[in-house]
């Protein structure tokens, strides 16, 4: 019978998710997947570009908040169904289920914006809930300034802010219910 040879090999963690062995790198089960290319729009046809059409009635420079319900929001008589964006002349669904879903990455379209915005009004449904203090921080240092309130309070926020002509936004969750008046 042949004899089994056992080494042992002696293998140490480093700060960067690879197992060292003798100075090569093997690498570990727990390193994040890569991707190995990025579409173009030439690579494949479900690359889209992203459009806004823009809206226009009466006054295309203002948008106001004409109502809400806990399904969504009446802006400028156009019906919108749940969470919204509201920028200057234009209006966009928001990706957002509930104030625990607001991160830098959902309010990152409003400091890309050109014309910047100077305050942006968060609405955060039928009552007033705090935004981690980092996400604040980093849109104090974009130069926009965050007014977080509960919905029905941020739509008349938003649609005072607009009525003096000031650069505002609105990034608005629909309250769950709403009392009859």
């Amino acid at each position: 019978m042949a004899a089994l040879a056992t080494f042992r090999i002696p293998l140490w963690r480093s700060a960067v998710p690879h197992w060292k062995l003798f100075g090569s790198a093997v690498k570990s089960h727990t390193q994040q997947p890569c991707r190995s290319h990025r579409l173009s729009p030439s690579d494949d046809e479900i690359y889209v570009k992203t459009t806004v059409t823009r809206l226009e009635k009466d006054s295309p420079e203002i948008m106001f908040i004409d109502s809400y319900s806990s399904r969504g929001f009446i802006i400028n008589g156009d019906r919108v169904v749940g969470p919204c964006a509201v920028i200057p002349r234009a209006i966009l669904q928001w990706n957002v289920g509930s104030h625990k879903d607001i991160n830098l990455e959902s309010l990152s379209l409003f400091h890309l914006l050109f014309p910047r915005i100077e305050i942006l009004v968060v609405g955060t449904g039928e009552k007033v809930e705090r935004l981690d203090p980092n996400i604040l921080k980093f849109m104090r240092q974009k130069g926009i300034a965050v007014e977080v309130q509960d919905t029905p309070n941020a739509c008349a926020t938003f649609n005072f802010l607009i009525s003096e002509r000031r650069i505002t936004a609105a990034a608005l969750i629909p309250p769950r219910h709403v009392p009859n008046a």
